[in-house]
């Protein structure tokens, strides 16, 4: 994937002019591409950077929505789950879930949801759920007191910064022009008002052009109001009223053996009134997340301790495990674009929109945000929608809408060359890019998890990655796995990127940024104070106490379920 000259992308008028290289934006350039347009994609810092490399690594139709009665949301991200896992399936595959679950009548109500579920993807099924005794959870998970039976179930599980990279290159081949560390400065109209005119700059040189474009799409993520300002405020003009609030997500990752899981677990109920998840990922185990509102919406945002009480707190209640700061080795935070069109202020953000939302408010300026990794697609094809109704109205020639829900990725394998997205990192991440990789030197170079010297000089060739933070948090999730390893090999990649692209690898940037994935030791007591706290909050939020029906002998066995 070439990154072109910057004065080659200003060269171009293009057709449309993609700001934000998230999930949202990237799926939006390859749809415009497919369909014939000229299209330029331009991202501040790196693909995925934000929100997009921070998810749970999920896949799925969205459990809860469907308990809120919302069956068309479930039901669209079902069927786009089903053509993800088609598209990509080295970096997406199915997943089993299990619920444990204490009170009968909870399980009763548990399973029947899941069924419904299942049902509701109809032919786009993973698997039929099934009732689980407490000997068939035993086998999946561990052991929790108090358990009377539970419910397994399937979703999807993916690989989010590379499946964001696979979507890069699958929109440059289609023809689109795709630039990371490219800030967008200044957004006007043309002075003949047929387009928009955009001031860029080269993050790694410094490097400044004007870009244009008949129209813009501002796919920004949870930074699409600042964007909307440059757009709309005219001179004298307040700002256009924001529609983002953002909300923070908090995840853990801790080693295998801390807990071992041979299926991801889903914990229905927790004291803030979210779900929360245990996921086995690239030979770690990953939990989360918080749901946390925030006025601001910083690059790099921060845990603060009240989430890691609850994550901690959660995990020894729900997941039948004390965990200590030692044992975690990396910890993230992303940043949810919910939608608040209705201009309320402060408060929980659990009961906004977590659907996408489409203004054109401008000719030739349309902004997306909200939504979910799962129906990128989707999204792309209803933001291709309202931009042809704006090309109608300027008179631009209509243009057949591309099939792409079977347009595979870049690098998709046969589904017989495809290895589990649960083992941990190597070269299966690169479907049929792996033999590329294998005739670089420095194959056997091996600087931890599955990476080597040659993959640090593939990315840097063929993937963009220019600086240590490209490398090692999204080319390879090190840093989202073991933020110490990653600190430590840091120097060596830093050499081989300098060598390969001549540009500075911001190499001590990256070292202080490892610092704030890592939690400090402390004391043992203040490791323990963690889940204590936790423990705590659960009591002062919740009491599980069961109802004279559901009353009874707790560790019962239900007969024959694991059938």
């Amino acid at each position: 994937m070439i990154r072109i000259e910057l004065s080659d992308l200003a060269e171009t008028r293009w057709d449309l002019l993609v700001v934000g290289g998230g999930a949202t934006g990237l799926g939006v350039a390859l749809q415009a591409a497919l369909e014939g347009r000229r299209v330029a994609l331009i991202e501040a810092r790196d693909y995925a950077c934000g929100t997009s490399s921070r998810s749970t690594k999920l896949l799925h139709g969205g459990v809860r929505y469907l308990a809120q009665g919302r069956v068309g949301l479930v039901r669209e991200a079902l069927r786009e789950r089903a053509t993800v896992l088609d598209l990509a399936p080295h970096l997406a595959q199915p997943l089993p879930f299990v619920v444990a679950e204490k009170r009968w009548l909870a399980w009763a109500v548990t399973a029947l949801g899941l069924k419904a579920y299942q049902w509701l993807a109809g032919r786009y099924s993973l698997g039929a759920s099934r009732l689980l005794s407490v000997a068939g959870l035993a086998s999946r998970m561990p052991p929790l007191p108090g358990v009377v039976a539970g419910v397994e179930y399937w979703d999807g599980q993916f690989d989010d910064a590379r499946l964001a990279l696979a979507l890069a290159r699958t929109a440059q081949a289609a023809g689109a022009q795709m630039r990371n560390h490219t800030a967008l400065e200044s957004l006007h109209r043309d002075p003949d008002g047929r387009g928009w005119q955009a001031g860029v700059r080269d993050a790694l040189t410094g490097e400044r052009a004007t870009l244009r474009a008949r129209a813009v799409v501002n796919a920004a993520g949870v930074w699409v109001d600042g964007v909307r300002a440059q757009a709309l405020q005219q001179a004298g003009a307040a700002a256009p009223r924001p529609i983002v609030r953002p909300s923070q997500g908090v995840h853990v990752v801790v080693p295998r053996e801390v807990l071992p899981l041979e299926s991801a677990v889903l914990v229905p109920r927790t004291t803030d009134g979210r779900v929360l998840f245990a996921v086995p990922w690239l030979g770690s185990t990953v939990i989360g997340t918080t749901d946390t509102p925030r006025a601001d919406a910083p690059l790099e945002p921060r845990p603060q301790a009240e989430e890691l009480d609850f994550i901690f707190g959660e995990a020894r209640r729900s997941l039948g495990i004390r965990l200590d700061r030692t044992q975690v080795r990396s910890v993230w935070v992303g940043l949810r674009p919910l939608v608040d069109l209705g201009g309320t202020e402060g408060g929980s953000t659990a009961q906004l929109s977590r659907e996408h939302v489409i203004l054109r408010e401008a000719a030739g300026f349309i902004t997306v945000t909200g939504g979910k990794w799962t129906t990128y697609r989707s999204m792309a094809e209803d933001v291709l929608a309202e931009l042809a109704r704006d090309e109608a109205e300027a008179g631009v020639a209509v243009r057949p809408s591309a099939q792409t829900r079977t347009h595979r990725l870049f690098g998709a394998p046969s589904r017989s060359e495809v290895a589990s997205i649960r083992q941990a990192p190597g070269l299966h991440l690169l479907g049929t890019e792996a033999d590329a990789v294998a005739l670089l030197p420095g194959n056997d170079e091996a600087l931890g998890l599955g990476l080597t010297a040659a993959l640090v000089r593939y990315a840097a060739r063929h993937e963009q990655a220019v600086t240590v933070e490209d490398m090692l948090a999204r080319r390879w999730r090190m840093l989202f796995l073991d933020a110490r390893l990653a600190r430590r090999i840091a120097p060596r990649v830093a050499q081989i990127l300098h060598e390969q692209t001549g540009h500075d690898p911001a190499l001590q940037a990256f070292v202080a940024l490892c610092g704030q994935y890592v939690l400090d030791a402390g004391t043992d007591a203040e490791a323990h104070a963690d889940a204590d706290a936790g423990d705590r909050r659960a009591e002062e939020k919740t009491e599980e106490k069961a109802s004279p029906a559901e009353a009874g002998h707790h560790d019962n066995k239900i007969r024959g379920l694991d059938a």
